[in-house]
């Protein structure tokens, strides 16, 4: 009976959407954390009766015929990437973008990631770095004797140096923007990865056309809407127990027709 099998391909489809609820929820509290949707595609088609074939000698034509279709199947996981909000944490190496755009990150292995959590700090070096020590480029380096650091909105980085009257430069951050951002490769600890699916990256200033904007003191926070996860888990779990029920009704009408005499 298809009915077994194509309900159970239902019951895997809602496992994983739980799954990538589930996923969201934990990440509610993650700086810069982009939610997730599963999104699913229906199965192959067995075809009884083909539509328009020939019904009758005389030239006419079945308008739909008969397709049974064969369950649902994951097409892909989203990643939504709308804006999360900037909360503000006071501390003067943390920064938040506002718009588009991504820090890029080197790896211990000379390969470049990509982030949207502003929580940084300093190397032992001086260096401005990510919560894993990985170096934020173009490499910014702030002097022991640094005092008062401030970064524009452009992301210019000025810090008073003592004996210093004025401000002086230490560097300015880049960002990056992709073609297709959801494309972009997760690799965990808040990274990504440029995959043939994301394309390119473009490099450009904070504050360019394109590109957004700095704000020192501030983390972007997780886009997770509790409320609306909490929703797609009850209509997931509703779906899952109805895709149950079918494969019960399934068992009972194979276990009637093998129980005539």
């Amino acid at each position: 009976m298809r009915a077994l099998s194509t309900a159970a391909t239902g019951m895997e489809a809602q496992q994983m959407a739980v799954e990538v609820i589930s996923h969201n929820l934990a990440n509610m509290n993650t700086t810069a954390f982009k939610r997730q949707r599963a999104e699913f595609q229906d199965l192959l088609y067995q075809t009884i009766s083909q539509p328009g074939a020939a019904s009758s000698d005389q030239g006419t034509i079945q308008p739909t015929g008969v397709q049974i279709g064969l369950g649902v199947s994951a097409g892909s996981v989203y990643r939504i990437t709308e804006q999360g909000s900037l909360t503000q944490t006071s501390n003067s190496y943390d920064v938040g973008i506002a718009g588009q755009g991504y820090f890029r990150v080197q790896l211990p292995n000379g390969g470049d990631a990509f982030t949207r959590a502003g929580n940084f700090s300093l190397s032992p070096e001086g260096q401005i770095v990510t919560s894993e020590g990985y170096t934020v480029l173009p490499g910014i380096a702030v002097p022991g004797n640094a005092r008062q650091v401030s970064i524009d909105q452009t992301g210019t980085v000025q810090a008073m140096l003592d004996g210093e009257a004025e401000p002086v430069d230490l560097g300015q951050f880049e960002l990056a923007t992709f073609p297709n951002e959801a494309g972009l490769e997760q690799i965990g600890d808040n990274l990504l990865l440029e995959s043939a699916a994301s394309g390119a990256p473009a490099a450009g200033i904070p504050g360019q056309e394109g590109f957004g904007i700095l704000r020192q003191g501030f983390v972007e926070a997780s886009n997770v809407d509790a409320v609306t996860e909490i929703t797609a888990l009850i209509q997931a779990q509703r779906a899952y127990e109805m895709n149950a029920r079918v494969i019960t009704a399934a068992d009972e009408m194979l276990a009637a027709s093998s129980n005539l005499r």
